[in-house]
């Protein structure tokens, strides 16, 4: 398979529509639906289910938009760490979830500093299911990620901590004064439903929370009383007036691991995941 096709498949996975495909990639439908249709010859199956009126994608398709898109990023993060190689300056690219691990990534960041070796480190914030991409795509070198909530699937790891979770909910709600809680005490309270994270492609799930892009916007809204939430413990760090947080003592715990691209040679990358588990 060449690239070129791969990106064409791609492009009609995920728009589901070959005309807005089409548009995406800024060719003409025809010609994208030949190459489609050359592709699907040459592998001997049918990737897409067509009618007039939908587009789907058939079993067979479904694992070559995963491995498709595992490819296009390998290729994307090749040409990206590349360039990045040949400039006079080096530097490594750390990408984390904004708002998370904050306590952690600073001593990381002091600790690297002062090691003989140590080279620049640019933080990269994003928002949340978004550092595993900016890794696989070469935009970043090394990644702090959170189990379950990230996919390690492909990467090398290092766990740093393992840290239980706490409901974040209004200060003087019923609940906030209790030592601890449940899970079942806070899934579905009247009033304060949970928020809704955007997956991968950016659009939301179904659900009566509120859409959310960071820990800021949540927080602000769980002060208003239009919101809860179950976070890891560290985020206590941002309490502020009109939050409180409880500990929930059957939350599954959360594990930060620091995780890199498993062919990496750099001996800067090597010298930061040593501090990190050395701290």
């Amino acid at each position: 398979m060449e690239t070129r096709e791969l990106r064409y498949f791609v492009a009609v996975a995920e728009e589901l529509h070959f005309g807005r495909a089409a548009e995406r990639l800024g060719i003409a439908q025809p010609p994208l639906s030949r190459a489609i249709q050359k592709l699907e010859r040459r592998l001997g199956v049918t990737l897409l289910e067509r009618t007039n009126r939908n587009v789907a994608l058939t079993r067979a398709g479904s694992v070559l938009l995963r491995e498709g898109r595992a490819a296009l990023d390998a290729v994307d993060a090749a040409d990206r760490r590349t360039r990045r190689a040949a400039h006079v300056e080096p530097g490594l690219v750390l990408v984390t979830k904004a708002a998370a691990s904050s306590e952690l990534l600073q001593k990381l960041l002091d600790a690297y500093a002062a090691e003989p070796g140590a080279i620049s480190v640019d933080v990269l914030l994003c928002g949340p299911g978004e550092q595993e991409r900016l890794l696989r795509d070469g935009r970043a070198d090394v990644a702090l990620l959170h189990r379950p909530f990230d996919s390690t699937a492909g990467f090398d790891t290092e766990e740093l901590r393992t840290e239980n979770q706490v409901a974040f909910l209004p200060a003087g709600h019923p609940l906030s004064t209790r030592p601890h809680l449940r899970m079942a005490d806070v899934t579905d309270l009247p009033g304060l439903p949970m928020p809704r994270w955007p997956a991968s492609d950016g659009t939301y799930p179904d659900g009566p929370g509120p859409q959310v892009r960071d820990h800021a916007q949540l927080l602000q809204l769980i002060a208003l009383g239009r919101a809860s939430a179950v976070l890891p413990e560290s985020a206590a760090t941002y309490l502020r007036e009109g939050l409180a947080a409880v500990p929930i003592l059957d939350a599954p715990k959360v594990t930060t691991v620091i995780a890199w691209p498993p062919h990496s040679r750099s001996r800067p990358l090597a010298l930061l995941v040593r501090t990190a588990t050395t701290l």
